[in-house]
Formats: C-alpha cells, sequence, structure tokens
C-alpha cells in the first residue's frame, strides 16, 4: 500500500481519481459486517447518585418512557450535538 498525505487522498478522490492504491484492504468489512458492528448493543454499568437516579425517574415518569429510554435518547442527543458541532469547527477552521 502506497502512502500519501491526507489533503493529498481528498484531492484525488474529490478528482476523480484511482485511490485504490492508498486504501488497506487487509482488514476490509463488508457493508452488512460493518453495520452490524455499528449497531451491535453493548451494556454499560453507571453508578449515580441517587438524587440523579430520582430527577431520571421523575423526567421519564412525565415523558412516559423507562428511565433506560431517557438515558438511552439523551445520550445520543448529546453525541450528536457534540458531532455536529465538531463538523462546524472543522468548517470553519
Amino acid at each position: 500500500m502506497k502512502t500519501i498525505s491526507a489533503e493529498e487522498f481528498d484531492r484525488k478522490f474529490d478528482n476523480g481519481e484511482d485511490i485504490l492504491p492508498y486504501i488497506d484492504l487487509s482488514s476490509k468489512k463488508t457493508l452488512e459486517e460493518f453495520e452490524n458492528e455499528l449497531l451491535a448493543i453493548k451494556k454499560v454499568n453507571v453508578d449515580l447518585p441517587s438524587w440523579a437516579i430520582a430527577s431520571l425517574d421523575k423526567e421519564a415518569k412525565r415523558m412516559g418512557v423507562t428511565r433506560q429510554s431517557i438515558i438511552k435518547m439523551w445520550l445520543i442527543q448529546k453525541l450528536d450535538d457534540l458531532n455536529l458541532s465538531r463538523k462546524s469547527l472543522k468548517q470553519v477552521g
């Protein structure tokens, strides 16, 4: 595999040039394998103070969802916000 800078790689890609010589295909995955890995469910345990649990339960009840659902929604929203912020910063810089 040949190596080039990221800028050169991007330029070649944008110009429609062949970029295959610069890609490491030794660990390639099918789209299905990639999607399965990306969407795989993994369990985590989080220790929180009792006031935080009570607040989560109160908000979950108000929204008519489970505690687990509200934690998932809020985490995903926060991660989405962070990704959008980072993309915006890259475009500015």
